[in-house]
């Protein structure tokens, strides 16, 4: 007997790669739906896999036919996609939708697209719980646009139950921009020294796909309009993320702190690199969805390790990563970080 139907939106990436398996191994019948259909190699057989492009008019309707009792969309992304998804509340039973703990801003109104301002840097309550103030949504950036689905979802109510999923810094393979790369492509190159600004104290909230998967799948099961924060069991400091990579690699490595933002030539910066750390309050799912961590941050790092390593002896880091690139800092300038322990002796 199965629990139901899922279709999930966007099943190719990451996210979606996750939540099929997770769906399908707790009784539901999937539907993976993506813009040019496709599989992983991962999934069963009983997987139906769909090509829809929810941007054409009447796709996503008709590939939903007479419905189905949950939906999954790690690809919504505004309130366009939000208002897709409450037009079509009479063929969905419930939703869960991916959103992002970038929404969050502080009580001065800082928050990550505020960043590049003088002291623009936002002080979050630790751990930041989801009662926290959110940016103004809108269409200026990704997370007001986050911002913008999540008032669209949640104003729909008991009309379209939806679980609104905070994600925090998604990791694991697939990962189009992952940051852990950072440390795996020097122990490749052999390149000894890590250098880290911030006293490398700079923590961001990472969560596994694996354990996001295990929301998702907890939330389809328990229908409901919420916002819950999606995060791993702890957030590890950059320093403490470098050191778990090396012994996973079983290399070492000499890492050079400095305290203060990241000097010349961007030396010091990494994925993870701020002043202020951020760390999502993961209570009210435990409490809500019953939600236990299934994998920790060290037990995932050999898989993803194995999936960088092969995907950077293909091709380029830039080509193979391009969610890296968006950062605008090379995060492998050895020459510069030659220069910079040359001048500080």
């Amino acid at each position: 007997m199965t629990k139901g139907s899922a279709f999930v939106l966007g099943a190719t990436g990451q996210i979606g790669r996750a939540a099929v398996r997770a769906l399908v191994a707790d009784g539901w019948e999937v539907t993976a739906a993506s813009r040019r259909g496709g599989r992983d190699e991962k999934w069963p057989a009983e997987v139906r896999s769909v090509a829809v492009d929810r941007a054409e008019a009447g796709a996503l309707a008709a590939a939903l036919g007479t419905g189905t009792d949950v939906l999954v969309d790690v690809v919504a992304y505004d309130a366009g996609h939000g208002a897709q998804l409450t037009g079509l509340a009479d063929r969905i039973g419930s939703a869960v939708a991916i959103s992002s703990c970038s929404v969050y801003e502080d009580d001065r109104g800082r928050n990550f697209d505020t960043q590049e301002e003088p002291d623009g840097f936002p002080r979050y309550p630790l751990p930041i719980p989801e009662t926290w103030r959110t940016i103004a949504p809108g269409p200026g950036s990704y997370s007001t646009r986050k911002a913008a689905l999540e008032r669209e979802l949640l104003a729909a109510g008991e009309r379209l139950p939806a679980t609104v999923l905070r994600a925090a810094a998604v990791h694991g393979p697939y990962c189009p921009g992952p940051r852990e790369l950072w440390f795996v492509k020097r122990a490749l190159d052999g390149r000894p020294v890590r250098i880290l600004a911030e006293g490398g104290r700079s923590v961001f909230h990472p969560v596994h796909v694996d354990n996001l998967a295990e929301l998702i799948r907890l939330a389809a099961a328990q229908p409901g309009t919420r916002v819950l924060n999606a995060g791993d069991p702890v957030a590890p400091t950059v320093a403490e993320i470098g050191a778990a990579i090396d012994a996973a690699m079983g290399v070492t490595s000499e890492t050079v702190l400095f305290d203060g933002p990241p000097g010349k030539d961007r030396v010091g910066a990494t994925p993870w690199t701020a002043p202020h750390p951020l760390v999502c309050d993961m209570t009210a799912a435990e409490r809500e969805l019953g939600y236990r961590p299934v994998v920790t941050y060290e037990e995932s790092l050999p898989r993803t390790i194995e999936f960088l390593t092969a995907a950077v002896a293909r091709q380029d880091w830039r080509e193979a990563f391009p969610g890296l690139v968006k950062y605008g800092v090379d995060f492998f300038d050895y020459a510069a970080e030659d220069a910079w322990l040359a001048a500080r002796g």
